[in-house]
């Protein structure tokens, strides 16, 4: 961990922002742009540009099975690219590694390779159950519940409490030895919640449930070591963690992925294939059929290098003041109600103003050059659960500052001004 790094301890962080992050630089609506909408896509440093452009340069060719120079160049970029990010998650040999387009296909390759089954063997059946929390992304919502239509399963919801919290002791009465699985995210994407997964996961684990994490808001800001967590899988975005778009991973004990129904099958999935049948590889690439995004992994491991070159420490405390300074100064405008003020570990901060539509506060906000997303956040039955609507959503990064809260403040009071 460089305890020194530049972004972080420069006297002018805008500027130094600016000098990694192109994107930054730029104006938008004449004010200077202040970047909050994170939580959806972060931007992408100087370092993951120019490794994925030093690839598509120099190395660009399909993968494995080719003998000339620039095909094993790049296998050997790819397979790279796969062993520092599996060391990033701090998985094991006990894991395995599986590319997917983000986070949204990994848990799609999870819930319908668990419900498909190969010649009618699948995991999921009838009188078996789901539990999914109550504040999750719809992604880690709607294939479970296509998962138990598809196969006559019981989702349950463990719902989170007034405060948008989840219960150790809520799950353990929802647990049964008909539970298959737990779906759980890492932290709330709608309202920065961080719930104890360690010990919800350990909890199902125990009760011999198959344990799913959705990791895209929280890879990026703290250490997550897959060696100490009791899950099964793991799935995550690289847009979320200073990577490119279209791509993300599937992190998983090789005993679980075993258990997964491939969803696609033809090129490179296969070991050997006759007109009468097909013998699937050995993992990963039994489930990474097709030509993958080879560019997309060499920027998914540059993004990796970068967050370790500054170390999770100095993000996790970087992004935890300017949660705690958003919160505080939110908390003092009159009518405003804040989701999740007690949770300091996250970088969302969620919000509703009393009498006022978020999507009329996002569109003055942007006015004033400042960028944060508005509405349900694709977690609408959290929102409906808490009684609260949609929100407007600032979500933070390495490069945001204090004075961009201190704009962000300025603009929510200026705006909630000229609505009401």
């Amino acid at each position: 961990m460089n305890m020194r790094h530049p972004l972080l301890h420069n006297t002018d962080t805008g500027a130094a922002a600016a000098t990694q992050f192109p994107i930054l630089a730029q104006r938008v609506n004449g004010q200077p742009l202040a970047y909050l909408d994170n939580a959806a896509t972060t931007q992408t440093p100087r370092a993951v540009l120019d490794a994925m452009r030093e690839f598509e340069t120099h190395d660009r060719a399909n993968i494995h099975r080719g003998v000339h120079t620039l095909s094993q160049r790049a296998t050997d970029a790819f397979e790279l690219a796969r062993a520092q990010v599996k060391r990033f998650v701090g998985a094991s040999q006990a894991h395995e590694l599986v590319f997917t387009s983000g986070t949204t296909d990994a848990l799609n390759l999870v819930a319908q390779g668990l419900s498909l089954g190969l010649e009618g063997r699948a995991v999921l059946g009838p009188g078996d159950e789901i539990i999914v929390s109550g504040l999750e992304h719809h992604a880690n919502l709607v294939p479970w519940q296509q998962a138990a239509r598809r196969t006559g399963a019981t989702l349950r919801i463990l719902l989170p409490d007034a405060k948008g919290q989840l219960d150790e002791d809520a799950l353990a009465r929802l647990l049964s030895p008909h539970t298959q699985v737990f779906a759980l995210t890492a932290c709330s994407n709608a309202s920065g919640e961080r719930p104890p997964y360690e010990a919800l996961l350990a909890l199902a684990s125990e009760a011999g449930a198959l344990t799913v994490l959705d990791a895209a808001q929280a890879v990026s800001h703290g250490a997550i070591d897959l060696q100490t967590l009791a899950c099964d899988f793991m799935a995550f975005s690289a847009h979320k963690m200073y990577g490119p778009m279209g791509m993300g991973a599937l992190v998983g004990r090789r005993s679980a992925l075993e258990r997964l129904t491939p969803l696609r099958f033809g090129g490179d999935m296969v070991q050997s294939v006759s007109f009468a049948e097909a013998v699937f590889a050995e993992l990963p690439a039994r489930l990474e059929g097709g030509t993958p995004n080879v560019a997309g992994a060499v920027g998914l491991a540059a993004a990796v290098a970068y967050l370790e070159s500054i170390g999770h420490s100095a993000i996790e405390a970087h992004l935890s003041d300017l949660r705690q300074h958003a919160v505080q100064g939110l908390s003092q405008i009159d009518g405003i109600t804040v989701l999740s003020p007690h949770c300091n570990a996250s970088a969302i901060v969620s919000f509703v103003v009393d009498g006022v539509h978020p999507h009329d506060i996002g569109t003055l906000l942007d006015a004033r050059g400042i960028a944060v997303r508005t509405g349900h956040h694709c977690a609408q039955p959290l929102l409906d659960h808490l009684g609260l609507g949609p929100t407007t959503r600032a979500s933070f990064a390495v490069y945001n500052t204090h004075e961009e809260v201190d704009r962000l403040l300025a603009g929510v009071t200026h705006a909630i001004g000229v609505l009401r």
